[in-house]
């Protein structure tokens, strides 16, 4: 495992942490790039740590988002436009230079965001399992209701017993099941093991419903036009949540994308295929450095 400096980064008057892994002492990290990771909904920076440790000539900056893993709750909103401001001044403050921003699911229209509203902060723009399509519209449209039901049920709650559900180890499982495609059973078991001890961390029920609100009304397309830097787009075969159409139709808003499409994987690409997509990132960093 790599090792990485554990930043403390003062934010809008909380207390936000921040990992930073410089690139394996080789001979090829001469070339490598900083990449600024932007993890999912209800993760935390864990979730990234293996598509990280397949990209070693490359220092990486990677945040929890304000109220999840150890990052502290934020007195305003925790919806797409705040956590695009603190990418945004995070990466400002820690790359010396435009580096590349890479978002997975929910962190995809994070970075988009961040991304489109200031430009200049990156050079490039990656987005694994990318938000495609509203949530309610998608493929998954019948589980995004049931989600939405269960997370409109911990709001009508009283506190305690309303964060009880949402950290539910009967419910965290089952979405983890609905995610997870591979039939690797041990790596099926880390996943779930994944999702046990991360899933429910964060600071306050507030935080969760907040984020969940903004997760299922946004998509990268909202700022597609904006996106004038290099992008490329990540997407799975198996993606209940974005479908491959949807990511093509997502692709052509760009001036200048290019679409991948990962075999025999679903929304979790980061944890069943980091390999794969490490290599179309190195592949793609080339073209863009050429």
């Amino acid at each position: 495992m790599r090792g990485a400096t554990v930043r403390s980064v003062r934010w809008e008057g909380t207390l936000q942490r921040v990992w930073d892994f410089p690139p394996v002492d080789r001979e090829d990290a001469l070339g490598g790039r900083t990449i600024v990771m932007v993890h999912g909904f209800r993760g935390d920076h864990h979730g990234l740590l293996r598509l990280l440790e397949e990209l070693p000539a490359h220092r990486v900056i990677l945040p929890d988002l304000p109220g999840f893993g150890q990052g502290q709750e934020l007195r305003g909103t925790h919806d797409v436009a705040t956590y695009a401001r603190f990418i945004t001044d995070t990466t400002r403050s820690l790359a010396p230079e435009p580096p590349v921003l890479l978002g997975h699911s929910f962190g995809s229209i994070v970075a988009a965001e961040a991304a489109a509203l200031a430009p200049g902060l990156a050079g490039s723009l990656v987005l694994v399992n990318p938000i495609s399509a509203p949530a309610l519209e998608g493929p998954s449209r019948i589980a995004s209701r049931v989600a939405e039901g269960y997370y409109l049920a911990a709001d009508r709650l009283p506190e305690a017993a309303g964060r009880a559900l949402l950290a539910n180890p009967v419910i965290v499982r089952a979405m983890s099941v609905f995610m997870a495609k591979t039939r690797d059973r041990t790596l099926r078991r880390w996943i779930h093991a994944q999702h046990d001890a991360y899933f429910s961390s964060f600071a306050s029920r507030r935080v969760v419903l907040e984020a969940f609100r903004s997760s299922i009304s946004g998509t990268v397309r909202d700022r597609a036009h904006q996106l004038d830097i290099p992008v490329l787009l990540i997407a799975a075969e198996q993606d209940d949540i974005g479908s491959v159409a949807s990511q093509r139709e997502l692709a052509a808003l760009m001036p200048n994308a290019t679409l991948d499409v990962i075999g025999d994987v679903g929304h979790l690409v980061h944890y069943e295929k980091p390999r794969d997509a490490a290599r179309l990132i190195e592949t793609f960093l080339e073209g863009v450095s050429a």
